[in-house]
C-alpha cells in the first residue's frame, strides 16, 4: 500500500541522510560499538547536515519546521543500515521540546543556538536508584539559597542517556515536599551545567544493547544552579513531564517498527544468500511462512506508527494513544526481530551480524519510556476499567 505521510522534501532528505550514514557512520561504526560510545566530534557533523535545528525556530538558527517527520526517517535510515547515531535522540526528542515549550526568551537565545550548532549536547536526567518509573518518588532536592540567586542541588540520577557526552542536562528534582493530596506536587526542572562545581559523572553503564550511547550515572552535591536555569514554573515539572510523554513514546513506537522492517531486511537477504542442504534457507517452505508472517506484523505496525506520526504533527496524539502505540509496535518488533535471528542460525548469535545488535538493542524498547505493563494501565484506565 502506498505511503502518503511523507513528501518530495521528506524523500530528498532521507537520500541525504542515506548517503551521510554509509559515508560518515558505517565505515567507523564498530569502532564506535567496541567503545561503547560515539566520539563527541560526530555531533558537530550531524550539526552541519541540519539535524539538530529542524524543529528550532528560525531566529535561533534552526529550520523552524515543526513536524516529527524527519526524525521518523532517521529511525528508519539507522535501522536499515544497523547503526546509531549515540545519545543524539535524547539532544533533539526529549530535551528540545522542553527549551522550546518552556524556555524563556532569554533562554531560549542563551540555549538554542548553541544546541543546534552541537556546541551544548543536552540529556534529560529523571530516573533514580530505587525509583524507576515512579517519578514522583524521587529524592534528588534543588533547594532555593537564602539570597535567591540559586538552587542548590543535591542527589542521583541513573540510566541517563548521553550522560557522559553532555553538557547541560535538564535535571527534575524536587523543590518542595508533596502534598497529602498530591505526592507529584514539588518537582522541578533545571537546565544543568554539567560544568558546574560537584557535578560528576559515575559510572558509563555497560548495557546489554545500545552499546553506542553513552549511558551513565549523575551525582550532584552541592550544585549552584542559577535561578536563570529553571525551566518552567517551581514545582510543576510532573505535569511538564507528562505533557512531552507521547512524543516520546511516539519515538519508541517508531523506532521499533524501523527495527523490526529493518530486520525482516536482514533476514531476507541473509536465507536467500546462506546455503543448507544444497538449498538457499529462502527455499525452504519454513523460512518463506516465517518471514511473510513477520512482513505481515511490520506492514501493521507501519500502519500504526505513521497514524500516529500524523495525530503527533496535528497536536492530537493522546497519552492512550501513544501507550498503545508503543505497547503494540515493541511487543511486534520483539516477535519479529526473535524470529528474524532464528533464520540467521548460529550466525545470529555473532555481534559481527546487525540481527544481533537489533536483537539486543530493541529489547529496553519495552522498558524506557515506560514499561508494558505501564502502557496497558494506561490504556486500561482510558478504556475506562
Amino acid at each position: 500500500m502506498r505511503r502518503t505521510v511523507f513528501n518530495e522534501d521528506h524523500e530528498a532528505f532521507r537520500e541525504t541522510l542515506r548517503a551521510f550514514i554509509e559515508a560518515e557512520v558505517v565505515p567507523v561504526h564498530d569502532e564506535w560499538f567496541a567503545a561503547g560510545q560515539v566520539p563527541r566530534e560526530f555531533y558537530y557533523k550531524l550539526a552541519e547536515l541540519g539535524l539538530f535545528g529542524i524543529s528550532v525556530p528560525e531566529e535561533f538558527g534552526g529550520a523552524g519546521m515543526e513536524s516529527h517527520k524527519f526524525e521518523a526517517i532517521q529511525y528508519e535510515e539507522t535501522a536499515r543500515a544497523g547503526v546509531s547515531f549515540g545519545g543524539s535522540g535524547v539532544h533533539v526528542l526529549l530535551a528540545l521540546p522542553y527549551i522550546k515549550a518552556l524556555g524563556t526568551d532569554e533562554q531560549k537565545k542563551r540555549y538554542l543556538e548553541k544546541f543546534v550548532s552541537a556546541e551544548e549536547m543536552w540529556a534529560l536526567a529523571m530516573t533514580e536508584p530505587g525509583t524507576g518509573s515512579d517519578l514522583a518518588g524521587m529524592k534528588t532536592t534543588a533547594k532555593l539559597s537564602e539570597d535567591g540567586t540559586h538552587y542548590v542541588l543535591n542527589g542521583s540520577k541513573t540510566f541517563i542517556t548521553g550522560g557522559v557526552h553532555a553538557d547541560r542536562v535538564i535535571v527534575c528534582a524536587r523543590t518542595s515536599a508533596p502534598t497529602a493530596e498530591d505526592r507529584r506536587f514539588g518537582i522541578s526542572l533545571f537546565a544543568v551545567d554539567t560544568k558546574s562545581e560537584g557535578y560528576s559523572i559515575g559510572r558509563k553503564l555497560d548495557k546489554l544493547g545500545l552499546k553506542t550511547s553513552d549511558t551513565a550515572e549523575l551525582a550532584f552535591v552541592d550544585v549552584k544552579v542559577p535561578v536563570e536555569d529553571l525551566l518552567g514554573e517551581e514545582n510543576k515539572g510532573f505535569y511538564y513531564l507528562g505533557s512531552n510523554l507521547p512524543s516520546e513514546r511516539w519515538g519508541i513506537a517508531y523506532g521499533a517498527y524501523a527495527q523490526a522492517k529493518a530486520a525482516v531486511r536482514f533476514a531476507k537477504e541473509y536465507v536467500q544468500d546462506r546455503t543448507v542442504f544444497g538449498k538457499t534457507v529462502a527455499s525452504f517452505q519454513n523460512t518463506k511462512f516465517e518471514l511473510a508472517a513477520c512482513q505481515a506484523e511490520v506492514d501493521a505496525a507501519e500502519a500504526v506508527a505513521d497514524r500516529a506520526l500524523e495525530a503527533l504533527d496535528a497536536g492530537e496524539l493522546t497519552a492512550a494513544e501513544a501507550a498503545s502505540a508503543k505497547l503494540f509496535n515493541t511487543e511486534v518488533a520483539h516477535r519479529v526481530i526473535d524470529k528474524c535471528l532464528q533464520l540467521h542460525g548460529g550466525y545470529g548469535f555473532m555481534n559481527e551480524y546487525p540481527i544481533a545488535r537489533l536483537y539486543a538493542d530493541n529489547r529496553v524498547n519495552r522498558i524506557y519510556g515506560g514499561t508494558s505493563e505501564v502502557m496497558k494501565m494506561i490504556i486500561a484506565k482510558n478504556m475506562g476499567l
